[in-house]
């Protein structure tokens, strides 16, 4: 999905760039915030994420989650940005 808009925003600055669309950034990065408040508050609720637990079991899975997918995201990254300098030098 990030992929997706990053293309599309891409793509955007693309034709503002060429003048063939004129775009309003500031429009744009209001509804962006407004999406990812969103985003983030449904994915709060799915995962059932509380702030006050009785036992701090939620907070503490809910943090080890978190960790989890940071300590996950760094070398899926650095890996496809590795591949993409290694592609887009080789043409």
């Amino acid at each position: 999905m990030a992929v997706i808009a990053g293309l599309f925003l891409a793509g955007l600055a693309y034709l503002h760039n060429h003048q063939i669309a004129n775009i309003n950034w500031n429009k744009l990065q209001q509804i962006s915030e407004g999406a990812q408040t969103t985003v983030a508050n449904l994915t709060i609720e799915i995962l059932g994420i509380s702030s006050g637990s009785i036992d701090g079991h939620a907070a503490a899975t809910t943090t080890s989650f978190s960790l989890a997918m940071t300590i996950f995201g760094i070398p899926l990254t650095g890996n496809m940005s590795a591949r993409f300098t290694i592609g887009f030098m080789k043409g």
